[in-house]
């Protein structure tokens, strides 16, 4: 089978990055791992925005993978930052949340009820879940576990010895005005929180009364970073620093000590140098004049490297996040989308749209058409039909280097199968019997044919849809209704009810009931409609939701009628 690279054409951007990537990997490094990074902060939950984070350089390293090179996907659990914020929608712990901001994130306990040692273990974890269902496949590495293990000394005590170097590069962007900013506007709330990522980007850079130190130690009485160093020898490496949360102070030998780590804007360049990171995108939040990128940029040259390379990724927004019952005032994360799309879809999101684009991930009805798109794509690459940029973008979605991810057997739409878990409210029987009728000429043997789609589908009904928005089929019938219909009305139930039996499919009924009011007006029920046969169809359709669900809008008549059954339907239009 060729790989994606060799059936893409160069509209296809993971291939682009690959190719660049690569040729950047042998200049620099030449015989060794390709190494590709992302960066996550755990200081809540790890949101859709972050996700963008790590897709861009797994599908680049995946692709990678394809070609048969050795590649290492390093994601940077940023757990040794300080606790800045409790994030929207967090329950609290007994007592004040204000006490432990200052502490590194590993330092804090967990939420309420998580069976998880610490506050960075319990996002962190949420978060790990949705990269296995998601087939991401990285090496992690602790933050709290590089420092405290002191794996970076001889970087901390290089940054200390050129201290000075530091100051004169930060120094440079210190007296300069920010630009106006030029970067796109966010789309919703959901970015403005992205865009803040974990607040690392506007950290102090080290400067003090006493000089620059661009290291911060925790302190050694309450374990906060709100510390001051007042002194450093460099001959020794004795460090001293004095705390103003509560006033404790110490000398400590720096070449021993392991509790505290490099300002943000150090310590970053400074991992780019040690892991050797050939490729790395950056947010928005990162990337303008004077952040932590551009600056990095220079910095990691003291660390006797140069920046990685890689985009500048766009916000990914979010449709319908307003009436999430899971966000609690928070931005949703990818086990939330999760819960209601499967993993091939949500790959597809980020795949077919270049890093500096934005788009939007639905929970609203949108996730039907994009379910309906999805399926299109599918079938067009099954035929051969798909444009090569399309296939390579499908290709990444349903798949890795390391084979197939799981998916629906048979892979109904998923606006019907909404429509049916609407209607049944989960019921088993009654929803293997309706999906069975859909095509009765191949039935369902086992609704397992059709998952996990459907339990998606029935996840997006109930945490998705408002109660007043359910479809609720009547008891009984409208009679005040029925009996105020003219003979046209009367006519047209008429036809339907006598087709019906005939009709019993979802293609059969979509003929029928779009077919009725062609009938009425003496054309053929395969006539092409026109604008007045259009508003009589309308009209037709209003009167039958009306008696059907009470409204005059529900699910595709079709479904609904398959989904209530045919004994009932002539009950409630009055047989």
């Amino acid at each position: 089978m060729p790989t994606v690279a060799q059936s893409s054409t160069e509209t296809d951007w993971v291939s682009r990055f690959a190719d660049e990537v690569i040729a950047e990997s042998d200049r620099r490094a030449p015989g060794k791992p390709v190494v590709v990074a992302s960066g996550l902060s755990p200081s809540g939950p790890i949101h859709l925005g972050n996700l963008r984070e790590v897709m861009t350089p797994h599908l680049v390293a995946d692709e990678i993978r394809r070609r048969g090179r050795e590649v290492r996907h390093l994601i940077s659990w940023d757990d040794y930052d300080r606790y800045r914020k409790v994030p929207a929608g967090v329950e609290g712990v007994d007592g004040s949340w204000a006490e432990y901001i200052g502490r590194p994130l590993t330092s804090v306990p967990a939420p309420k009820g998580s069976p998880h040692a610490n506050w960075a273990e319990h996002f962190k974890a949420a978060m790990a879940g949705a990269l296995a269902e998601l087939g991401v496949e990285y090496d992690g590495i602790s933050q709290t576990a590089q420092y405290t293990a002191g794996a970076y000394r001889e970087q901390v005590l290089h940054a200390m010895k050129h201290r000075g170097d530091i100051d004169a590069v930060l120094a440079q962007y210190r007296t300069k005005k920010a630009p106006p900013k030029k970067s796109q506007k966010p789309l919703d709330e959901a970015e403005l929180e992205a865009a803040e990522g974990s607040g690392a980007a506007g950290e102090d850079d080290g400067t003090g009364s006493a000089g620059y130190f661009p290291y911060k130690p925790y302190c050694g009485g309450c374990d906060k970073d709100l510390t001051t160093v007042t002194a450093y020898d460099d001959a020794t490496t004795e460090l001293t620093y004095t705390c103003s949360a509560c006033g404790f102070s110490e000398t400590v030998r720096l070449s021993e000590f392991n509790r505290g780590k490099l300002v943000w804007k150090v310590d970053w360049p400074m991992r780019w140098a040690y892991e050797g990171v050939i490729f790395e995108p950056s947010g928005v939040d990162h990337s303008s004049p004077g952040s932590s990128f551009q600056v990095g940029g220079e910095i990691v040259g003291i660390f006797g490297a140069e920046r990685p390379i890689g985009p500048m990724y766009a916000f990914v927004g979010i449709s319908g996040m307003a009436k999430m019952s899971s966000s609690k005032g928070g931005v949703p994360t990818p086990a939330d989308a999760l819960k209601i799309m499967e993993a091939p879809l949500l790959r597809w999101l980020y795949a077919r749209r270049r890093p500096n684009q934005s788009f939007k991930i639905a929970f609203d009805q949108e996730i039907q058409r994009l379910y309906d798109e999805w399926d299109k794509l599918a079938a067009k690459v099954a035929d051969g039909s798909a444009l090569p940029a399309d296939a390579a973008a499908h290709s990444r979605a349903v798949r890795t280097a390391a084979g197939e991810l799981p998916v629906t057997p048979r892979p109904l739409p998923y606006r019907t199968l909404a429509s049916v878990a609407d209607i049944t409210a989960g019921h088993d029987e009654q929803t293997i019997r309706i999906l069975s009728e859909l095509d009765p000429a191949n039935p369902l043997s086992s609704l397992d044919e059709v998952r996990p789609r459907l339990d998606r589908a029935e996840n997006w009904i109930t945490s998705q849809v408002p109660a007043d928005a359910r479809t609720v089929v009547r008891a009984e019938p409208d009679a005040e209704l029925l009996s105020s219909l003219d003979e046209e009305g009367r006519e047209s139930l008429r036809r339907l009810l006598d087709g019906l039996d005939s009709h019993w499919s979802l293609d059969g009924l979509t003929t029928l009931v779009y077919g009725v009011p062609k009938v009425m007006a003496g054309l053929e029920p395969d006539a092409k409609p026109t604008p007045e046969l259009k508003v009589a169809q309308r009209t037709f359709f209003a009167l039958l939701y009306r008696l059907l669900v009470t409204r005059e809008t529900g699910p595709r008549l079709p479904t609904l009628l398959l989904a209530v059954g045919a004994d009932r339907v002539r009950r409630l239009l009055g047989a």
